[in-house]
């Protein structure tokens, strides 16, 4: 099946609902850039700062610097749970973190989407769900729509979609089949040192 062309110019946003008015969305993004992401804003208020803008987030939850999340009031938490240093929660729909669950460093919580049969390329945001006991590693992609089980872990730099299996390991695909083999090469022999040769060798 061949995808439509785009029209981004008929693009309306229509299958997003952002959930709060404008003017709280500028107060949350102001808030977050100059308190919630800086190293020097102390952890234990970052839990209440989110519930004062809607998410249901336990004291409990330990929340790195730099840790981008879009709209509060799509969050929740519970703990204890913790948020590595520079992860990004991209909740254009709701994202559900379980107790116990550990999302690593840079690791992409990613719910938005666009429908690429749709002429005008509108969004196709579904809900993220992460089950007690998960592990997201570091710098892992996990997709919109995806439920990670209960204590499986999704392995550092893998990208994962749908459902993961309670207690499953899912780890970086080495190979793909829309992109060429990477091939390994082995380093050279290191070359020894000549030795000299006495006088009157051959």
């Amino acid at each position: 099946m061949t995808h439509p062309r785009l029209d981004l110019g008929q693009h309306s946003g229509r299958n997003y609902d952002k959930g709060r008015p404008f003017l709280w969305q500028a107060l949350w993004h102001a808030t977050s850039h100059l308190l919630f992401q800086k190293w020097w804003f102390p952890r234990r208020y970052r839990p209440a700062l989110l519930r004062a803008f809607g998410a249901r987030v336990d004291n409990d939850v330990v929340i790195r610097q730099d840790v981008r999340i879009h709209w509060p009031w799509r969050l929740a938490i519970d703990g204890p749970a913790w948020i590595g240093h520079g992860a990004w929660i991209l909740n254009l729909a709701d994202v559900v973190i379980g107790r116990d669950v550990c999302v690593s460093q840079e690791a992409f919580l990613c719910t938005g989407s666009h429908d690429r049969n749709d002429v005008a390329f509108e969004h196709a945001n579904a809900a993220i769900h992460l089950e007690p006991g998960a592990w997201i590693c570091a710098r892992s992609v996990v997709l919109p729509g995806t439920t990670v089980g209960h204590h499986a872990i999704v392995a550092a730099g893998a990208v994962v979609s749908g459902t993961v299996a309670p207690f499953a390991v899912v780890r970086q695909q080495a190979t793909s089949t829309d992109m060429p083999t990477a091939v390994a090469l082995s380093a050279p022999e290191p070359r020894r040192p000549s030795l000299p040769r006495p006088v009157g060798a051959p």
